[in-house]
């Protein structure tokens, strides 16, 4: 890591009283939960069946294979035992601070909710959320990971699921209308851990237009020409040193 360009954005930390932050799977590695696309990340596991990861964590896999879809969540996506690193808790500093304005996320983990921040888009929804499809009771994880196979609503029997977008479906109007605008009125914008190649997330990038933008990733993405700055690293060690 370049220590005058950590110096750097340390000082524009300092300086700015209108920050937003737009992450990834990158920022809850450190509290054991698996990314997507890095060698050791979800989507390089060995799913023990014969459909890719992507397939089945889309809304046809979800619709025509659904006790195979909630074998694969229960057993790669749902971590009840994680708690938030010092990403998240760097970022409740922030904002306690009044510096930090929002947080977008593409995570569906809760952590950043957990830590205690307040203003957070979850642009991909909430894995810690559940709702019955038919009449739309509200559940919570455990209870919809308390048994096997396929939860079912205990008033109508409908099939009960996460409030998560998943592939092949398109994301909450009001949501993206949020997380733009998040976006639009930044002073500064800090990017971290997201391999940006997932869309429509990684277009949000495009509505900045300050002069600001803050890159913090263990490797390089394809939106590394826009960055202003980069502070390549883990990205939980980063942001604590950051706002110290």
């Amino acid at each position: 890591m370049n220590k005058e360009t950590f110096h750097k954005v340390k000082e524009i930390i300092r300086e700015s009283n209108h920050i937003v932050f737009f992450g990834g799977a990158g920022v809850s590695t450190a509290s054991n939960i698996p990314d997507f696309r890095s060698a050791t990340g979800l989507y390089n596991k060995a799913t023990g069946m014969d459909y890719s990861p992507e397939y089945m964590l889309s809304h046809t896999f979800f619709t025509e294979h659904t006790k195979e879809f909630y074998d694969y969540f229960r057993n790669n996506l749902y971590y009840p035992e994680a708690q938030p690193n010092n990403a998240h808790k760097a970022l409740v500093k922030l904002e306690e601070s009044g510096k930090l304005k929002a947080i977008v996320t593409q995570n569906i983990d809760g952590l950043h909710q957990l830590a205690g921040s307040k203003h957070v888009i979850e642009f991909h929804g909430n894995a810690t959320r559940f709702y019955c499809i038919k009449c739309g009771k509200k559940y919570s994880s455990e209870y919809a990971f308390h048994g096997e196979g396929v939860p079912k609503c205990e008033d109508c029997g409908g099939t009960i699921r996460f409030d998560v977008v998943l592939y092949e479906e398109p994301i909450d109007e009001n949501v993206y209308r949020n997380a733009i605008n998040a976006i639009k009125n930044a002073e500064v914008l800090i990017v971290g851990g997201t391999s940006l190649v997932v869309y429509p997330a990684a277009g949000l990038l495009q509505y900045y237009k300050g002069d600001k933008l803050i890159l913090i990733n263990k490797d390089c993405t394809p939106s590394d020409h826009m960055a202003d700055y980069i502070l390549n690293g883990d990205i939980s060690e980063i942001l604590w040193e950051l706002v110290e």
